[in-house]
Order: C-alpha cells, then structure tokens, then sequence
C-alpha cells in the first residue's frame, strides 16, 4: 500500500509534519498457523512431551513497517526504515524492549551506493538471504538465520551491540555501506559499542561480498563482535543458489567460533542445501537439510539435523495458505537428557502480506 507521509502519520500517529516530495510505503506480513509438535515445545525448544499452539511467523515473520525516500536531485536519495515485529495470535510486539526490533535507519543514497545509519542486519544476515534452502521461510526454526546469522546463537552473551543475550541478526548504533557494481554487491557494517571508555566493547565489524548472473547467486560474509568484556565471536559464511526454470536450488556452510569465558570457546557450524520447484503457477514445495555441529571446551561435540519440508498454495498474489512438516533428530545429548532424541511437527496456516 503507498500513501502520502501525510495520511500515513495520521494513520498512526494523528498527526505529522508533511515532507513535500516524500514516498512512503506502508507495509508487512500477517502470518498464523496451528502447529502440532512432539519433543518441542510451543516455542520449538526440545522437550519430553508435545505441544499444540497457534504460531505466528511459521512461514514468514509477521511484521508491519514504514520505507521511505526522497529525491535529493541529481540521481541522490534520502532513505529511512522503521519496522517492528509483532505476535500476530496476541497482537504484542515481538520485542517488549524495542519498538522498532527489526529495523531503526536513515540513510543516503547516489551513484556511489548506500549508506545507512542505525539498527540493521548483520552482513552475515544479509549474505544468508539470497542463499538460504527455505527461502528465510520458519525464521524461529530455521538453523541458518538462528546459527549461521547469529538470530538465535545460544551463547547467553550479548556480542556486539545487539540490545539482547540471544542473538546478534540485528545491531543498534551501526553503519552499513552497500554499494553494487554489474553484478557484485559489496558491503561493509562498522558497529559503535558506545561502551564508555572501551570503544572495542560491544563492537562489530563486517564485511560482505555477493555476486549474481544468468540464474546464479554466490553469496558470503564475516563478521566479528566483541562483547563487554571484549571476548570475540566470529561468524563466516558461504552460499550458493541457482534458479534453472521452475526449480531453485541452494546449499551454505556457516561457522562462528565465540569466546565464551578466559580460555573457553563454542564453535558452531551449519551445513544446508536444499530446493523449491514451482509445480504450478499457484503451487509451490520446498524442502531443506540442516546439519548442525558444536563443539566447547571442556564437553562433548553435539548437534542435530533438521528436515524442514513446505506446501504453498498461491490464493492471490499476496495471500497465500501452507502445511509444513518438520523432523528434527539430536545428536548426543543436544536437546538435555530428559527430552526426546527425536521431534517432529506439523503446521497448517495462511500468511498475507500488504
């Protein structure tokens, strides 16, 4: 939906001073399922038992936001993004802490390429996003966006300036540089930790390079943070996608090693591939390996793999309904010994985006 500023802020706001030569797009993702697990939890954690929930974001990650630009003249832009994640079944924000989790940016724009300022993705999030088997699709259960690109890394630590302990997908107080040239893209993020008198602390930096031509997409990334105490998590990753007619199919490796305490690391690694065929102009399938490895200092390698399998079917160009099946099998002693080696769900739901 496109909308002047004027009657979008009056939308959601009541009032707003009106920036003559402004577009803004209103937008977002409405997403909900019923889901069914046995050995996870509502939230997909490993347990002993089952669980039946309506979910939000099984598909895609429910959300609404506000883009916009402005012609500066001379080929030159002004952008901006707000976005918030949103719990479609409570209508709570995603975030109880920040309003605008998933993007908070301004930036500017020319024949030179893109400079934002703010809370964005990561170059490791935005190297996943072309080369991804699922599409970025099951974002709560999806090991690239929660191990490759750090959304979920299980760490307990907050690296870089993350706002939160559970992930790193997205940091506040960053500058991120995208420029594109034929058909490379290149990019580079510089992270400020505003820590008083330690600037390396809670810091990032990036770096991200991508190319794409006649079907093909090679997409990769590293990126480090530091955390308070200024121990490092590096994250790398490389992938791969090809578009041949009606099929599209994608593999990634993906690696971070953080240090978690004085002489104390986890390294996790994330191996995928997968495809999705377009059987019908309004019926697509989807299905995607996952293998998860990690080692620490001082326990056991563990891990598990995951089999993630989607149905959709196209009701319209913006809504669409969906059944997934997922399997999930841990590998010594990954999920907590009272829980299930095995797990498996299925969902049904209908996604809308505006």
């Amino acid at each position: 939906m496109r909308t002047s500023i004027a009657a979008a802020c009056t939308a959601l706001i009541g009032h707003c001073a009106m920036a003559q030569g402004t577009d803004v797009t209103l937008y977002g993702v409405v997403d909900l399922g019923l889901r069914n697990g046995s050995g996870l939890s509502a939230s997909n954690a490993p347990t002993a038992g089952s669980s039946h929930s309506l979910g939000s974001g099984i598909h895609t990650t429910s959300r609404w936001g506000l883009r916009g630009s402005e012609d500066l003249g001379g080929g030159a832009k002004a952008l901006f993004n707000l976005e918030s994640g949103l719990n479609a079944d409570t209508g709570a924000p995603a975030n109880a802490t920040k309003y605008f989790d998933r993007a908070s940016w301004v930036g500017l724009q020319g024949g030179w390429g893109t400079l934002a300022l703010g809370r964005q993705t990561t170059t490791l999030a935005d190297a996943i996003s072309p080369v991804d088997p699922l599409a970025m699709r099951f974002a709560s259960f999806n090991p690239n966006i929660g191990v490759t690109a750090l959304s979920q890394h299980g760490l307990g630590i907050e690296y870089g300036s993350a706002g939160a302990n559970s992930g790193s997908y997205r940091l506040d107080n960053s500058l991120k540089y995208t420029g594109r040239f034929g058909g490379f893209t290149a990019r580079a993020m510089w992270g400020l930790g505003e820590v008083a008198s330690q600037a390396s602390a809670l810091s990032s930096r990036g770096v991200g390079l991508a190319w794409g031509a006649d079907g093909f997409v090679v997409s990769g990334a590293y990126q480090s943070f530091n955390d308070a105490n200024k121990r490092s998590l590096d994250g790398t990753t490389l992938g791969v996608a090809y578009q041949w007619g009606s099929v599209r199919l994608a593999a990634n490796a993906g690696r971070n090693k953080a240090e978690t305490a004085a002489g104390r690391f986890t390294v996790q690694r994330v191996l995928s591939a997968g495809g999705t065929w377009a059987a019908t102009p309004w019926v697509d399938l989807t299905a995607a390996y996952y293998k998860v490895d990690r080692s620490r200092t001082g326990a056991a390698d563990d891990g598990y793999g995951r089999l993630v399998a989607f149905a959709e079917y196209k009701l319209s160009r913006r809504t669409k309904v969906y059944a997934e099946l997922d399997n999930t099998r841990w590998r010594n002693g990954f999920q907590g010994a009272a829980n299930k080696a095995t797990a498996t769900g299925i969902s049904a739901g209908v996604v809308h985006t505006f």
